[in-house]
């Protein structure tokens, strides 16, 4: 006669494996340096040797560190060209696991980032940015040519703009952050009472406001600058435009975050930007920091920074990109 009796070993075995998992975890974590590395990787992801100046330690040390965390589960990786970052992974394991994680980078999230750190680190993201600046300021006049390398606006655009039609819930003020050279600014100008175009790169604000004075388009106020200025403007959006800017910003969910900020209540933030994928000549050719995102990593952006996701719509364009329309609303009171 077979027993029919659990199989006690086994049992015993899947129970281990439990508690090897969160052993592994807490020991990775129960490190000061790794906890604020955990912290640092908040919301951005950062190459060893930037992490390196960031802590101000020797890249095998921060190597070792970086392989601990890894091994538990709290960090993933993602290459991007020739370099490896490290963000934290948000989905490790199920169950008590993934609780036990959520509640440990809830806790890291509400510790105060060291100041000499916090100091390194506004440091690296200036040299990101102040790059990309560089790179438009220097092609702006490569801009569309450069575009059409991997997306022309005439491929998207239609429907860009019938995304923006079933999303509008007020029509008073929008933004668009990094316009271009401003083909999507005719219809924002139709669509509402009054646009900003905000862009960092004074060369190609300057092509994109005479492109608009060309087409008679009155109601822009143009402005040299970033979202944080717009903050410190205490501008209010009905809808907040970021059209292929993502994958050229150096810290991704801090522009998303401020966008939120700028949402009036009701406010809708929509995001068109490429799928991740592994062309890496578009760093060099495009000025392109990232290699696109994964949809699940903007929604997870969105999300911590108050928005709710609404619809999408994804694009398949030449030489194997893919284009994702993403919508976000802000609450009813303003975040």
């Amino acid at each position: 006669m077979t027993s029919s009796k659990p199989n006690s070993t086994a049992s015993q075995d899947a129970g281990s494996l439990d508690i090897s998992a969160i052993t592994t975890l807490s020991k990775a974590a129960g490190d000061p340096l790794r906890m604020q590395v955990l912290k640092v990787l908040q919301q951005n992801a950062y190459g060893v040797l930037e992490l390196c100046q960031i802590f101000d330690i020797r890249q095998s040390a921060m190597s070792h560190h970086l392989k601990i965390l890894a091994n538990a589960g709290l960090v993933a990786t993602r290459r991007e060209g020739t370099t490896i970052f490290y963000r934290r992974n948000p989905r490790n394991g199920n169950g008590e696991l993934q609780q036990l994680q959520q509640a440990l980078f809830a806790s890291i999230d509400k510790a105060d980032l060291d100041s000499a750190l916090e100091e390194h680190l506004k440091q690296i993201n200036a040299e990101r940015a102040a790059a990309s600046v560089e790179f438009f300021n220097r092609n702006v006049s490569r801009f569309e040519e450069n575009q059409d390398l991997i997306a022309s606006w005439s491929d998207y655009g239609d429907s860009v703009e019938s995304f923006l039609g079933s999303s509008i819930v007020a029509t008073g003020t929008a933004i668009e952050v990094g316009p271009g050279y401003g083909q999507f600014l005719s219809k924002l100008c139709a669509s509402f009472d009054q646009v900003v175009a905000l862009d960092n790169s004074a060369e190609m604000l300057e092509q994109c406001q005479s492109r608009a004075d060309q087409q008679g388009l009155e109601n822009i106020e143009f402005i040299l600058g970033d979202t944080s200025l717009a903050q410190q403007r205490h501008i209010k959006a009905d809808c907040l435009s970021l059209n292929m800017v993502l994958h050229h910003n150096p810290a991704p969910a801090e522009i998303i975050a401020h966008c939120a900020s700028l949402l009036a209540p009701q406010g809708v933030l929509l995001v068109t930007d490429l799928c991740a994928h592994d062309q890496e000549w578009v760093k060099e050719s495009c000025g392109d920091f990232w290699l696109g995102f994964e949809p699940e990593e903007i929604t997870h952006w969105a999300n911590l920074a108050g928005l709710v996701e609404g619809n999408s719509l994804y694009l398949t364009q030449r030489n194997g990109f893919r284009i994702q329309l993403r919508q976000f609303s802000a609450g009813s009171t303003a975040i």
